[in-house]
């Protein structure tokens, strides 16, 4: 096993660390964290905490990962952060671990992009694939599903779920739970259609598409009541398997609701 740690690091003896990992100048790396083989910390990276980092990350300067989380109820209980494998995080990232009050336990997929100050708080889930632009945050408790595109200064909320293959748009702040395969744009976040490009260069077929599509205009762009809407939906696309994902998510809804369109007209 090949370590490499600069002089001017200050590692705690009793980190576990895996094969081939590279520690860089004025890092801080505490004492209950685990680091896979091939991890990469740039310098003046801090990672503290029941922390874990998967295979082959890249972590650069001055992103912080593993400090308390920003709440007034944490106690300084042992709650955990898990990394997943193949993550880049760039400057001034910072990742907090969970609190006793939910799981104890702050969960990020493998394969993630975190930009510049991206923010991921306590006791939030994040999927695989997801790409977090500059300054993009989430409030606590959020659950992010897998390929999905954070634009730069994008907030969701406490308790929010953005659901797979979603596009939250720049500056948007997300009050509600953002449906699969979906784009939401605003202040306050309105849906405005289906994330077409991101489905199409991730292989999705142009009939599964233009079915997404149809969905979306009648249940969020339809007259009538939304209930309504819906239940008219899931008879009619009975065992489509993309259909079925956006209907469980909105089953699964919690205290913040749905994410809606911003009127009932649409393309």
């Amino acid at each position: 096993m090949t370590v490499s740690i600069h002089p001017t690091a200050i590692v705690d003896p009793k980190v576990n660390l895996g094969e081939n990992v590279e520690i860089g100048p004025y890092c801080v790396i505490g004492a209950d964290v685990t680091l896979g083989d091939r991890v990469r910390l740039m310098s003046h990276v801090v990672i503290d905490g029941h922390t874990t980092l998967g295979a082959d990350c890249e972590v650069h300067p001055f992103a912080v990962l593993g400090h308390p989380p920003q709440h007034t109820r944490y106690a300084g209980e042992a709650s955990t952060l898990e990394i997943g494998h193949h993550c880049v995080i760039r400057e001034h990232v910072t990742m907090h671990p969970g609190t006793a009050i939910d799981s104890m336990t702050t969960r990020v997929g493998s394969h993630g992009l975190f930009l510049v100050a991206s923010h991921v708080a306590h006791d939030c889930v994040v999927g695989d694939h997801v790409i977090f632009a500059n300054n993009a945050s989430l409030g606590g408790h959020a659950k992010i599903g897998n390929h999905v595109m954070m634009g730069g200064f994008a907030t969701v909320q406490q308790w929010c779920r953005v659901g797979d293959h979603a596009m939250v748009a720049s500056q948007t702040a997300v009050d509600s739970d953002v449906i699969p395969f979906a784009i939401a744009v605003g202040n306050r976040a309105c849906l405005t259609g289906i994330n077409v490009i991101g489905l199409s260069r991730r292989g999705f077929g142009e009939e599964t598409v233009a079915s997404l599509r149809r969905l979306y205009r009648e249940v969020f762009r339809g007259t009538g009541v939304f209930r309504d809407r819906l239940a008219a939906a899931r008879a009619a696309y009975e065992g489509n398997e993309e259909a079925s994902q956006i209907f469980d998510f909105i089953d699964a809804a919690g205290r913040n609701g749905v994410c809606q369109a911003a009127g009932p007209q649409g393309t």
